[in-house]
C-alpha cells in the first residue's frame, strides 16, 4: 500500500491544506517522504458530521457485527505486512521486534475488544420486573443498559506508533462500545497512521458500516485537536501524552456548553519500594532487574520506574554499586522524536544542577542522535519531599533514588507523591508487617500495585488497571488498558414501562442476546 500524504474522512482520502507535516527518522535526523498537509476547522467539521450521521445506526449494531468489525481492522492491519513494521521503525527509531510486538498488542486489542461485545457484559443489564401489587406503592417496570456516549475524538500518542495510537485501546475501546472515532494522528508517525487508517477504512467497507465510524485527521500546530474537542458533536475525549497536553484539552472540554469527559493519561513516575529484607537477601537480581526495566526502550514507557525508594544503609550501598556496573554497560538508544530527546536532556541537566541530588551512575555516551544516555541518581528522603521539582516526570532512561533514615519513612515519601500509574514493592515474607503498613497509602495514589516484579509492560486483560489518580490520568475511576476501557464510552439508560416492541434486544423478556443479565436482584442468563 502506497502512502499518499492524505486525511481519510470517511470513505474519502483528503490532502490537507494547511501547515506540513513532515515524519523525521529519529535515528539519523532524516526527513521521510512524503509531506502531509494538515487539516482544517473544515475537515474536523466533515468529519464529525459524518460520525454523528453513523452513531445511531453503528451503537445498535448486532453483538457479532460489531465484534467482527474489530476482528476484521486487526485482520487489515496484519494485511499491511512489513511495510507498516518498515515504516514504523523509520519513524520512530525503535527496533523491529518492538514494533511486531507492538502490532500484535494492537491485534490482540481489538480481537479483546470483540470478544467482550460478544459476551454482551459490558451492557450491565438490570431488570426490575414490575410489582403492581407491591404494599404500600407498587413498582414499575424498569430495565437498565449502557449506551454509548457519541463519537470519540482520539489522540495519538508519541510514544506508541500502533497499540496508543490509530488503532489503538482507545480506539479500540470506543469502536467496541458503539462509539464513532475521529483520530487526530500524532504528527512524529504520519506514515504509519496513515497506513493503519486505511486499514481501519477498508474494514469499514469490508463490514457494510456506515462511512463516519471512522476519521483520521493530521494537524501539525494546535487547530486541529482543539477544533475537534470543542465541536458540539463530539461526545468524550481519548489522550495519552504530556500532562501539559491533556490538561489543556481537559480546559477546553470542560469549557465547552457542553462539558464532556476527558480521559487522559499523562504523567507517572511509578516508585519502586525496596523493602528492608528483600533488598538484603536479592539486592544484587533487584538492581539488574531494576536496570533492564528502567533501560528497556529508552525509558519511553508511562511506566518506567523513575523513583526507587529503600532504606540507607549497607544494602542499598551494594544495591547501588550493582545498578552502577549495570548501567554503565548500557548503549544509548535513539529516542522517539527530537522534541522528546530535548526534553529528556532538559529534565536530566535540572536533576543535575539540583545541590541535593548526587550522580551514582550513567550509561555509554555517543555522538549519534537524539540518544537517550541512561542515569541514575540519589537524593534524601527529606530533601524529596521539601523539592517539588523532584517529583517531575523525566521521560527516559533516568531514576531517581530516594535514601530513607527508616522504613517508616516509607509512607512519608509515599504521601509525598502525586497520583502514579503503578507502585511496585520488591518484598520478601519478613517484609509483610511493614509493607501492610504502607498498602493503604500506595492504593490512594496509584492504579495497579505490583509486588516483586517491574512496572514495565502492561498486560492487555480483563482485570488491567492502567490508570490512576491525577496527574497518572484525568479519571481515576477509569482504565486505557484492558476490557474495563470500555466503560469510559458508556452511560445508562433506564427504560420505565415500555412497550416490549419497543424495548432494545438486550432488555427483552427471553433474553434474545442470551447475555448475562441482573433480574430482580439475581444473576440470569
Amino acid at each position: 500500500m502506497t502512502i499518499l500524504g492524505e486525511m481519510l474522512i470517511g470513505a474519502r482520502a483528503v490532502k490537507g491544506t494547511s501547515a506540513p507535516i513532515q515524519a523525521i527518522n529519529p535515528a539519523t535526523n532524516e526527513k521521510l517522504e512524503p509531506v502531509f498537509g494538515g487539516g482544517t476547522q473544515a475537515d474536523v467539521d466533515a468529519a464529525v458530521k459524518l460520525a454523528w450521521q453513523a452513531f445511531d445506526s453503528f451503537r445498535e449494531t448486532s453483538p457479532e457485527v460489531r465484534a467482527s468489525f474489530l476482528e476484521a481492522c486487526a485482520d487489515e492491519i496484519l494485511a499491511l505486512g512489513d511495510e507498516l513494521v518498515q515504516r514504523a521503525m523509520a519513524e520512530t527509531g525503535l527496533p523491529q521486534a518492538r514494533i511486531e510486538g507492538e502490532r500484535g498488542r494492537t491485534m490482540n486489542q481489538l480481537r479483546l475488544f470483540a470478544s467482550v461485545v460478544r459476551s454482551g457484559n459490558y451492557l450491565d443489564v438490570r431488570i426490575d420486573p414490575a410489582m403492581p401489587e407491591r404494599q404500600p406503592l407498587p413498582r414499575n417496570d424498569l430495565r437498565l443498559r449502557m449506551i454509548p456516549l457519541g463519537p470519540v475524538a482520539v489522540f495519538g500518542a508519541s510514544n506508541f506508533p500502533l497499540a496508543f495510537s490509530v488503532a489503538g485501546g482507545d480506539t479500540a475501546s470506543a469502536l467496541a462500545a458503539g462509539c464513532p472515532v475521529v483520530v487526530k494522528a500524532h504528527s512524529a508517525h504520519p506514515g504509519t497512521s496513515e497506513l493503519v487508517g486505511r486499514a481501519i477504512q477498508s474494514a469499514v467497507a469490508k463490514c457494510q458500516l456506515p462511512e463516519g465510524v471512522f476519521s483520521l485527521l493530521f494537524g501539525s500546530g494546535r487547530e486541529v485537536g482543539s477544533e475537534l474537542v470543542k465541536h458540539p458533536l463530539i461526545k468524550a475525549v481519548g489522550f495519552t501524552g504530556s500532562r501539559a497536553g491533556g490538561t489543556a484539552l481537559m480546559e477546553l472540554a470542560a469549557n465547552r456548553p457542553e462539558p464532556i469527559p476527558v480521559y487522559a493519561e499523562m504523567s507517572s513516575i511509578n516508585p519502586v519500594f525496596l523493602m528492608p529484607e528483600a533488598l538484603k537477601a536479592r539486592g544484587d537480581a533487584i538492581a539488574k532487574g531494576f536496570v533492564g526495566s528502567l533501560t528497556m526502550g529508552a525509558g519511553q514507557f508511562c511506566t518506567n520506574p523513575g523513583l526507587v525508594i529503600a532504606q540507607s544503609g549497607a544494602e542499598l550501598d551494594a544495591f547501588l554499586a550493582t545498578a552502577a556496573t549495570e548501567l554503565s554497560k548500557v548503549a544509548t538508544q535513539t529516542m522517539l522524536t527530537p522534541g522528546i530527546f530535548s526534553a529528556y536532556c532538559s529534565g536530566v541537566d535540572q536533576l543535575k544542577g539540583n545541590a541535593s541530588v548526587r550522580e551514582v551512575a550513567a550509561g555509554q555516551g555517543s555522538d549519534a542522535p537524539n540518544q537517550c544516555q541512561a542515569g541514575l541518581y540519589v537524593t534524601s528522603a527529606e530533601a524529596f519531599i521539601a523539592d517539588e521539582s523532584l517529583c517531575d516526570e523525566i521521560f527516559g532512561s533516568t531514576s531517581l533514588v530516594i535514601e530513607c533514615k527508616s522504613v517508616e519513612e516509607f509512607a512519608r515519601v509515599a504521601e509525598h507523591l502525586e497520583g502514579q500509574l503503578t507502585a511496585t514493592l520488591q518484598l520478601d515474607e519478613a517484609d509483610y508487617a511493614a509493607t501492610a503498613a504502607l498498602l493503604p497509602v500506595l492504593e490512594r495514589k496509584a492504579g495497579r500495585i505490583l509486588c516483586n516484579g517491574f512496572p514495565t509492560g502492561v498486560e492487555v486483560c480483563h482485570a488491567m488497571v492502567h490508570g490512576g489518580p491525577f496527574p497518572a490520568t484525568s479519571d481515576s475511576r477509569t482504565t486505557s488498558v484492558g476490557s474495563a476501557a470500555i466503560n469510559r464510552f458508556l452511560r445508562p439508560v433506564c427504560y420505565q414501562d415500555l412497550p416490549q416492541a419497543l424495548l432494545p434486544d438486550a432488555l427483552k423478556d427471553g433474553n434474545p442476546l442470551a447475555i448475562r443479565r441482573l433480574v430482580d436482584g439475581q444473576d440470569q442468563r
